[in-house]
Parts: structure tokens; sequence; C-alpha cells
């Protein structure tokens, strides 16, 4: 059974980054061919993908928050990171981990981010 936990900080200042790290047990995140997404729900709104880190390593990114994200990883513990800069109000939401670059089988139980000063 592959479980995901997100973790960081529930509070971040306008203008800072936005850093949290899915640990993921039960599976490995370099195992072909699996994909590791983040995704967000802000407060009324609805689902919306952010970006994936590929098996391999490689990433992909939302367009609309391509120039703001960015997705590493840390294999040896079996960890993947989203990055978020320059935050707004905006990008207050719950931020959920993922197995699956479309469709996804596995999710962490989401963290609140809120930003505010």
């Amino acid at each position: 059974q592959v479980q995901l936990q997100e973790s960081g900080p529930g509070l971040v200042k306008p203008s800072q980054t936005l850093s949290l790290t899915c640990t993921v047990s039960g599976g490995s995140i370099t195992t072909s061919y699996f994909y590791w997404s983040w995704i967000r729900q802000p407060p009324g709104k609805g689902l919306a993908w952010m970006g994936f880190i590929a098996y391999s390593g490689s990433t992909y990114y939302s367009p609309s928050l391509k120039s703001r994200t960015s997705i590493s990883r840390d294999t040896s513990k079996n960890q993947f990171t989203l990055q978020l800069i320059s935050v707004t109000p905006e990008d207050t939401a719950v931020y959920y981990c993922a197995r699956g670059g479309v469709a996804y089988d596995y999710w962490g139980q989401g963290t609140q981010v809120t930003v505010s000063s």
C-alpha cells in the first residue's frame, strides 16, 4: 500500500517561497513508470494540478504556474518537494501530493497553506 504524506509550514508570508515535501512509503518514487504530482485546491474552488516529477526525474509544470514552480526529489529519502516562489494570498489552498500524472491512484491527506502577513 502506497502512502503519501505532505509536510511543511502552514503559514507563509506574501512574496516568500512556499516549500512542501511529500514523503512516500510503500513504493519507490523511481519505479518505472510512475509520476508524482502536486495538486492544490483554493477555498471554494476545484482541484488544480500544479506539476509532476517523473520516475526518471524529469518535470512538467502547469503553464499558468511554470514561472513560479519547481519540483525536485530526494531519492535517498523517497521524497519529492514543491517550491512556489513569490506567493500571494491567491496561493492560499490545501496542497496535495499524489501518484499519477493525469489520473491519481494514491493521495496524501492534504495540508492547508495560508499566505498572509
